[in-house]
């Protein structure tokens, strides 16, 4: 039996592909760049990649270092040496703080204006006392001493400039003067606390001085004085008693 195949089934069958067979790729250069003048081909060209190459260290980072490492020595040895100096000065002189009080205070003027003014005039006897027998101290110039009432500075002056030798002990009389304005209720207070006879001052003292080794004499340095002193009164042109004293002392660098 004879099977007729029209046009249409012809163009309905299925051909089988190759799926594994290989794509046809596109050069990555150019065919009229791959052929010579001549018209050989030619190889592709080829990328050349650059190569790093490790630089040497550099001196001037060795010789910073070797700069820093000297300078941290230097400061070491320096810090070690001040160190053992002070540790044997320290044992030589076995120094010692000065001591310091206030034993005697006097009004000489003590008036409050209309305005709640008061002017004060303070004479106060310092008594410093050196107890070290190979330190001296000089005091300098630049010394701060004030006088306070609940926080409001009533006069100010200053101590002279002299030297203190060993184990001595020196009594300074200091004249004191100011103007503060007060509030009513301040003078409220003043005045209950005058009747009682308790009326507490501050007194602080902040003084420069210079330390004596033997024969060297160092830095300058502030001491500073600070007394909570009671008082019966303020009354002017009358003998003040001081009921209490207490004194601390610091130094300053």
């Amino acid at each position: 039996m004879t099977t007729k195949h029209s046009p249409m089934a012809d163009q309905q069958r299925i051909h089988p592909v190759d799926v594994e067979a290989p794509q046809p790729t596109v050069p990555l250069v150019p065919r009229e760049l791959s052929r010579s003048e001549k018209g050989d081909p030619e190889p592709y060209p080829r990328r050349t990649l650059p190569v790093a190459h490790s630089r040497p260290p550099k001196k001037r980072r060795s010789c910073c270092c070797r700069c820093l490492c000297c300078t941290i020595c230097t400061i070491i040895l320096l810090v070690v040496a001040v160190a053992a100096t002070l540790g044997i000065l320290y044992l030589v002189f076995d120094p010692k703080l000065p001591k310091y009080s206030v034993d005697r205070l006097s009004v000489t003027a003590f008036s409050v204006d209309q305005n709640l003014t008061a002017h004060a005039t303070f004479e106060v006897t310092v008594t410093a006392t050196n107890p070290n027998k190979g330190i001296g101290i000089y005091y300098v110039s630049g010394s701060q001493l004030n006088v306070l009432y609940s926080g409001y500075d009533l006069c100010q002056g200053t101590l002279p400039e002299f030297y203190q030798g060993h184990r001595n002990t020196t009594v300074l009389g200091v004249v004191l003067t100011g103007d503060v304005q007060l509030g009513s209720t301040v003078m409220n207070e003043l005045r209950q606390q005058q009747q009682t006879g308790t009326v507490p001052l501050d007194f602080k003292g902040d003084v420069p001085v210079r330390v004596k080794l033997g024969g060297l004499k160092l830095w300058k340095v502030t001491s500073r004085v600070r007394c909570s002193l009671v008082v019966d009164s303020l009354t002017a042109n009358n003998q003040i008693r001081i009921k209490n004293s207490s004194c601390k002392f610091s130094l300053k660098l």
